[in-house]
């Protein structure tokens, strides 16, 4: 009896302050909405504003349609400065909250989440306003056709909107349906695509008409576009690269060379911690808007180190190894996968974690910061605000040396330890917060960013880390050969889109060249039958951004923006697959892609550079390179470590039935096939051997 009395009183003191825990954890906050119940980072923000939100669900809109009320979705993502700032001024605001409660069902999306009702409410206040940007806010009836659509606003101008729409609706709806049917036309009507046969178009003066076209906006001092605001738009550098090199333009050489090393000078460019911002405020790429996302690391290992390859500038092969220590330090997850972005903003601030000032480098670097001081251009005229420096550059390492009479090795090492010193000293500020969302498409660009730097480095802890990287979506994002969208630990997933398909399926033929694995390759044709059968779209020809078909519009996504167009990905996929598979019907369809495409790309170059990339690979010589024998894998690398534009780049180092490896495989030595529209070279031995028929072909 004793011992059961114990245990009786051990129940209910663990009940009594259980209760009385959960109690203190709820009278910590005033208010608690339904966001309470979901994981993603951004919508748990919103958990205890006043306003009734709810995530985005089709009870919600039910629930519209039953109360006859408006629907007000807000749309942003956790490392969004302006989406903080709005909240703050607004959605935590009780008198605004209460007009919102009354007159609307308020649904908070996260766009990274659901990405696909971020485009069809973005294309809705493009038409609207004629540009759009986040935090995305848009007004619309109970069946989810918008009225209204704006970005940013202060309290005052949100209460002023949300009054005059309100009114609206109860006074006039039969304008508003008028209204709201006409916005929703708008949105069908931007993703109308004429299907195309039309090969002839597809040419080589149709690609340089568009480089010409795009070349008169070029900043030909500071790199880039002529823009107040510069995104490094990894698709054009991309695009930029593989164009200068087929065609010998020395033009567009110095161009992609100058904008690539500006970008790599730049306050855009962390130094300290590795890595790069979402983008520059400013022409110079000098102070940056301080989020950091995964896709934009991702593309940009990509593109530095097929650049070193080219150029063998040493500062490219330093940033793809920063890069990627920031992403294995910073922004990987213990269980595998990579993290989706880290936030601008840190004790209110937006950089705070980031900059500094003179005071604190001083103290950090003791003797080291007049060399520090010469190298940054620590001077009173480049403080950003606030006393504070954003630490960026103006000249090459070759040049600081030359103007200070150093030797590079000796540079090299104090720039080691101002990075050392600087981190340490980092580390003891409050960081900003993580989006631990692990994005399938992301990941999927990070893969290709892995081989990419393997191609060129030979380091084979790159590939480790693709594997490595890939063995995490299939485990958390893949099931009976369907994607999911993004992983978090107790989350609902949803269905993967158009981009995670075709990204995943372009990584995974990354994988397979670089590592001559042919699991990478059935999974990439699994994927691809998958994606074609699951997002055709017959009337446009080309494939939805989603399988549902539960939202206003249907959205064919094809101009790139910080990604890819995935449709675009897919016809470059369709050309891959067809070549490694012999498939002809996928190689046709990927030009009657582009051919669609033809009016789009010329006129507007810097939207359409993937397209552009697929346009080079249709009408410049592709090549095939099949290497096949025991010894496949290191002529492979020693191949890869040449970037060679339009070139596939395949091995086997077995006897293998793919058409390309078909009778090519012998016992008694390992051979190299250089192949163009199924004529082939006489096969090599050795790596420089295959180039040089490459050359002359």
């Amino acid at each position: 009896m004793h011992f059961k009395s114990i245990l009786y009183t051990l129940f209910f003191c663990f009940l009594f302050f259980s209760c009385k825990e959960e109690k203190k954890q709820a009278s910590e906050h005033k208010f608690t909405n339904s966001l309470i119940e979901e994981t993603s980072p951004y919508l748990l923000q919103h958990a205890h504003n006043p306003v009734n939100w709810r995530g985005w669900s089709n009870t919600a809109l039910e629930d519209a349609k039953k109360e006859d009320k408006l629907v007000l979705v807000s749309i942003g993502y956790s490392s969004c400065h302006w989406c903080h700032v709005m909240e703050k001024e607004s959605f935590e605001d009780e008198s605004v909250a209460e007009i919102m409660n009354k007159n609307f069902i308020n649904i908070k999306v996260d766009r990274e989440e659901r990405p696909d009702v971020d485009q069809v409410y973005m294309t809705a206040l493009q038409l609207i306003k004629g540009s759009g940007g986040w935090p995305l806010n848009v007004i619309t009836l109970p069946n989810g056709k918008p009225i209204y659509g704006g970005t940013y606003h202060t309290k005052e101008e949100w209460s002023q909107v949300l009054e005059k729409v309100s009114s609206l609706y109860k006074n006039d709806p039969k304008k508003a349906n008028e209204y709201a049917d006409m916005v929703a036309q708008g949105i069908q009507e931007a993703n109308l695509i004429t299907p195309s046969n039309n090969y002839e178009t597809l040419t080589k003066e149709a690609v340089n008409e568009s480089v010409k076209n795009w070349s008169n906006s070029w900043d030909t001092e500071n790199g880039g576009d002529q823009l107040q605001q510069k995104f490094m738009l990894p698709s054009n550098l991309n695009f930029l690269l593989d164009y200068a090199i087929l065609t010998g333009d020395t033009d567009v050489k110095k161009h992609i060379k100058n904008t690539l090393n500006k970008i790599a000078y730049g306050g855009i460019y962390d130094f300290v911690g590795g890595g790069f911002y979402r983008y520059s405020t400013d022409p110079n790429w000098k102070v940056p808007h301080f989020e950091k996302m995964l896709y934009d690391n991702a593309q940009l290992i990509s593109i530095y180190a097929k650049a070193y390859s080219i150029f063998k500038e040493p500062i490219y092969k330093e940033i793809v190894y920063t890069t990627i220590s920031f992403i294995e330090r910073d922004m990987k997850n213990p269980n595998g996968g990579y993290y989706a972005a880290i936030d601008a903003d840190s004790e209110g601030e937006e950089g705070k974690y980031y900059v500094w000032k003179k005071e604190e480098l001083e103290q950090t670097l003791g003797n080291e910061f007049d060399l520090f001081k010469s190298y940054f251009t620590i001077e009173p005229e480049n403080i950003w605000e606030h006393q504070n420096y954003v630490l960026h550059r103006t000249i090459t390492d070759a040049e600081f040396c030359s103007k200070n009479k150093l030797v590079n090795s000796t540079l090299q090492e104090s720039k080691e330890q101002w990075k050392t010193l600087l981190l340490k000293e980092r580390t003891k500020r409050v960081p900003p917060r993580l989006d631990d969302k692990i994005i399938t498409s992301w990941n999927a660009l990070l893969i290709s960013g892995f081989v990419d730097a393997y191609k060129a480095f030979g380091d084979a802890s790159f590939l480790d880390h693709a594997k490595n990287t890939l063995k995490s979506i299939k485990k958390f994002s893949l099931t009976n050969n369907e994607l999911r969208h993004s992983y978090k630990e107790n989350s609902k997933q949803s269905k993967g889109f158009l981009e995670d398909y075709s990204f995943m399926v372009d990584a995974l033929i990354n994988l397979y060249s670089a590592s001559l694995d042919t699991k990478h390759l059935d999974l990439a044709n699994s994927l691809n039958t998958k994606a074609m059968t699951s997002f055709n779209d017959t009337a446009s020809g080309m494939y939805r951004y989603n399988e549902n078909k539960d939202l206003i519009a249907q959205i064919i996504k094809t101009n790139d923006g910080v990604i890819p167009s995935p449709n675009a990905i897919m016809a470059q996929n369709l050309l891959r697959l067809g070549h490694i598979n012999y498939d002809k019907t996928f190689i046709e369809k990927s030009k009657s892609m582009v051919a669609a495409m033809l009016p789009m790309i010329t006129p507007n170059a810097s939207s359409y550079a993937r397209w552009n990339s697929v346009l080079l690979n249709t009408t410049y010589t592709y090549y095939e390179i099949a290497v096949v024998g025991t010894n496949a894998k290191k002529l492979s690398k020693e191949i890869h470590n040449t970037y060679i534009p339009n070139t596939l780049l395949v091995g086997s180092t077995e006897d293998s039935k793919l058409p390309l490896f078909e009778g090519r495989y012998t016992a008694d030595g390992t051979y190299i096939y250089v192949c163009r529209d199924n004529s082939c070279k006489l096969p090599v031995a050795t790596a420089d051997e295959a180039i040089e028929q490459l050359n002359g072909f």
